[in-house]
């Protein structure tokens, strides 16, 4: 099934995601990936893994990477900068990440940037969660942030912005239902050409908001056990106030497991 969100923005997503900081992120899932791992990690998964940028840098800390994504556009960016780089051996998967199917399993599962927010309903994030935890071996590290409700009701809200960056303006309604808990993000994207004049390209997605206790409970539900919840890169205990939640988890398999399957 085809992916029409980010079919405009994939070409110019980094660009606009610019207060974004990749390298303090890619640093901080390999701290947790290493400073929890049981074993040696060397195959991570990179789950709604958006244009690569994160999953190449986790490739620079050593590690064989695998990229899912349903958006055929954003891993159009991401095998283009492989190419260009020269990179051959990063495995690009063009897959629902309530629906993925692997080759085997994975030794760490990282999944960042409000992914799971993009699961509107708590069904898919339990299938979400069932998957990377099929997936990963006994005791594998499964690492991923969530938006939170602060950040909805309070930075998201019915607000509207304006990103900015070398010739692409991206023009951002808000819409968000406190019933629902679903925020509408309207992007009007404009792209200069060489001429002058812009390209314009209309946008909708939509986010789920989810109290910290749902994501608790679906972790528990398929047989993660949690080992931190924090507010930002320097493991800071989660608060109320946060706008992310980073959660770390371990992948517990054994015959009481929710999910364990005998070999």
């Amino acid at each position: 099934m085809a992916n029409m969100q980010y079919s405009s923005l994939a070409k110019v997503y980094d660009l606009l995601n610019f207060g974004c900081d990749y390298k303090g992120l890619s640093d901080y899932l390999a701290h947790e990936i290493k400073e929890n791992e049981m074993c040696k990690t060397q195959l991570v998964l990179d789950l709604a893994c958006g244009t690569g940028k994160l999953t190449l840098m986790l490739r620079e800390h050593g590690y064989d990477m695998t990229g899912v994504d349903l958006s055929e556009d954003m891993l159009s960016v991401a095998r283009e900068e492989c190419y260009k780089s020269g990179i051959n051996d990063v495995l690009w998967l063009c897959q629902d990440m309530t629906e993925f199917e692997l080759y085997g399993t994975v030794d760490a599962c990282v999944c960042s940037l409000d992914s799971i927010n993009y699961l509107t309903k708590i069904s898919d994030v339990k299938k979400c969660f069932s998957l990377v935890y099929n997936y990963l071996i006994p005791d594998g590290v499964f690492v991923f942030d969530i938006n939170t409700p602060h950040r909805f009701q309070n930075v998201y809200g019915n607000n509207d912005y304006i990103l900015e960056q070398n010739g692409t303006l991206c023009a951002w309604q808000n819409q968000y239902n406190e019933k629902t808990k679903l925020c509408h993000f309207f992007l009007s994207i404009f792209t200069e050409n060489q001429d002058g004049s812009y390209t314009r390209n209309d946008e909708i997605q939509r986010e789920k908001c989810y109290s910290r206790r749902q994501i608790e409970k679906a972790l528990l539900d398929c047989g993660f056990e949690i080992i931190g919840i924090y507010g930002d890169l320097n493991h800071t205990p989660a608060t109320d106030t946060d706008e992310k939640w980073y959660f770390t988890v371990r992948c517990k398999k054994n015959e009481n497991s929710p999910n364990f399957k005998a070999n």
